[in-house]
């Protein structure tokens, strides 16, 4: 007779349960979905309740999500860049640690292969000085591979690249320094 109850028992225990289950379950898939939206601050909740009032018809214009530009912890001037442009025919200069700090180089894009011959000539000996570390470095001279540097022709849109011993590694991320090249000088570009 023991048996016979517990056998007319499980029907019934797994009939009331099962919907509390399911209730259990659609509760903590809605709660979860609230968790992972974003919250809304009480004056952005007051507005957004207040503006449909207002204009029930108009759709609020949405502005698109602004495009990443890369670092913009060595972004010249506008004036600078202008000038480099101008002048000298490159842009999108960029200094940065390369090999663990013992080199840094030093990259720019040719937009005039005319103007920008002068950063490409063989003849003259590109330095970079740092001023807070109180040093001056120079290209290498590497035994099989030769200068450090591109002394090609420059072509339009391609990006040239020169590199600076730094043994001491006394140029490091965050220091301001300035590249010459024969009468080019880049002032302040931070190193990256």
């Amino acid at each position: 007779m023991g048996e016979i109850n517990i056998k007319m028992l499980k029907p019934a225990i797994l009939q009331t349960h099962r919907p509390l289950v399911l209730i259990l379950l659609a509760s903590s898939v809605v709660f979860s979905g609230a968790q992972s939206a974003p919250p809304q601050s009480s004056q952005n909740a007051t507005k957004s309740a207040s503006a449909p009032a207002k204009s029930a018809g108009a759709t609020q214009p949405t502005t698109p999500a602004p495009a990443w530009q890369g670092s913009q912890a060595n972004r010249l001037s506008r004036r600078a860049e202008m000038y480099y442009e101008g002048v000298w025919g490159v842009g999108e200069l960029r200094v940065k640690t390369a090999e663990s700090g013992e080199l840094i180089r030093f990259n720019y894009r040719v937009l005039d292969p005319h103007k920008a011959a002068a950063l490409n000539d063989k003849k003259v000996e590109p330095k970079l000085f740092d001023s807070q570390a109180g040093v001056s470095l120079v290209v290498p001279q590497m035994e099989k591979v030769g200068k450090l540097r591109q002394e090609s022709t420059p072509k339009a849109g391609m990006t040239y690249w020169m590199a600076f011993s730094n043994p001491t590694q006394a140029v490091k991320r965050g220091h301001h320094v300035d590249v010459v090249i024969g009468s080019f000088r880049a002032n302040n570009l931070v190193v990256e």
